[in-house]
């Protein structure tokens, strides 16, 4: 597979193009970047549902499924997501590879002028994104965020997020918070869209067969009404090095196990961060089936039903998620850190180290298996600058040594432990 190519070919706008003929089908993903914030993260998440409902041509769901089923099988479809505390919204876009279809059939260009009318050409009524429209994936939004509030292990980390990034971006969900989105109407959310078409960069990402001349010429012929104003490059993520005095906070709500989730920051290795390091760290310390709080905290010690750890290296952030009996809170609370500590002062195994190692090298390279993996992986480097292909990142992961895990450990501090426990049931005389 070839390194990506990032060309800028409009004024705001960058294809990242990846050449392979491995797949069968051919990628597209459209994303304008937003700063994520509070006020704006439910419109932002919305948009892009009610724009997939129609477009001028094809004013209604059942006609686009139509066109999609005639160029044979494609999918088009919203995408939400965050990259530290900018909020990437768009359309994903999956087609057939010419080289599959009967006789001279082409289907490339009609996929991406239709991810195009989408975007650029809405079905509208008075000048107006369609209230129904609106209504139906509004409701349909709310419905989504009530369905991560229920899951409370999702629930339990949001909380933890609300709260340790209080004052910060990061704190706000993808989706944004419930109230914001019961409250979105017609006229606001139309504002809001004609605004963010012409001020957003925007990264389009294409993978397969094609070359990237043709794919260029495509864009540039489907997206030539894009509208651009000033271009909005304020869009990043504010890194905090430093933590106070770790917070400490519990909360009851009916639940029968207990979830504990802490949130720790990388602290002064993001001054210069080896992505590298960090990842293999976090393999080691919770990220994997042979890491300390697998092997120690859930299977030799029984404290947790699970435990895990991730880190995100675009905000500097790490969080322990884990699921407890009530009354082993504390006990597992400090063997986590118990762990942590451990990796601090060089307590790695060569078993540890290499095993970790080893799964994370072939969870990256498996990314070149998978073009939605691929789409992810380039758009999150672009932001950061970043050009090394996943086979190029493996082989950064299989030099890091132990030496590297112990900087990246001792640097940790912990910032917040949010812990969900069952309400004090009253006892019968």
């Amino acid at each position: 597979m070839e390194k990506a190519v990032i060309n800028s070919i409009m004024p705001g706008v960058e294809l990242i193009y990846v050449h392979t003929d491995k797949f069968k089908t051919g990628h597209l993903s459209v994303n304008l970047l937003l700063q994520l914030d509070k006020s704006s993260a439910a419109k932002n998440a919305l948009i892009m549902h009610v724009l997939r409902r129609g477009c001028k041509r094809l004013p209604d769901l059942k006609s686009i499924s139509d066109e999609l089923d005639r160029l044979y099988g494609a999918t088009i479809d919203p995408v939400v997501r965050t990259i530290g505390e900018i909020q990437c919204v768009g359309f994903s876009s999956n087609f057939a590879d010419d080289r599959y279809l009967p006789g001279e059939e082409s289907i490339l260009e009609k996929v991406v002028s239709l991810t195009a009318e989408l975007l650029l050409d809405p079905a509208t009524r008075g000048g107006l994104l369609k209230a129904d429209y609106v209504r139906s994936e509004r409701d349909n939004l709310c419905d989504a965020i009530r369905s991560e509030m229920s899951d409370k292990r999702t629930y339990s980390f949001m909380r933890l997020k609300e709260i340790m990034f209080s004052g910060e971006a990061y704190g706000t969900d993808r989706n944004g918070s419930l109230k914001s989105a019961e409250r979105i109407a017609q006229i606001a959310l139309t504002k809001h869209y004609k605004a963010i078409l012409a001020t957003a960069p925007i990264k389009i990402f294409y993978c397969g067969g094609a070359d990237l001349e043709r794919i260029t010429e495509a864009v540039l012929n489907a997206f030539s009404t894009l509208p651009r104003g000033e271009i909005d490059l304020s869009a990043g993520t504010e890194i905090r090095v430093e933590c106070g005095e770790p917070r400490f906070v519990t909360e009851t709500m009916d639940v029968t196990q207990g979830k504990l989730t802490m949130g720790f920051r990388l602290g002064e290795v993001m001054y210069s961060p080896d992505y590298a390091s960090i990842a293999v760290f976090n393999a080691v310390f919770g990220g994997g089936v042979t890491s300390k709080l697998f092997m120690n905290v859930r299977e030799r010690m029984s404290l947790c039903y699970y435990a895990s750890s991730v880190t995100d290296r675009f905000k500097g952030v790490m969080f322990v998620i884990s699921g407890v009996e009530f009354d082993k809170y504390e006990t597992a609370r400090d063997e986590i850190l118990a762990q942590l500590r451990a990796c601090a002062e060089g307590d790695i195994s060569e078993g540890e180290l290499s095993s970790a190692i080893s799964s994370l090298v072939n969870s990256v390279r498996a990314m070149e298996d998978s073009v939605s993996s691929l789409d992810a992986y380039y758009l999150a480097h672009s932001i950061d600058g970043l050009t090394y292909s996943p086979s190029e990142y493996a082989l950064l992961i299989g030099e890091i040594t132990r030496e590297d895990v112990v900087r990246v450990a001792k640097s940790v501090r912990l910032d917040c432990v949010y812990f969900l426990r069952g309400e004090e049931k009253e006892v019968a005389e």
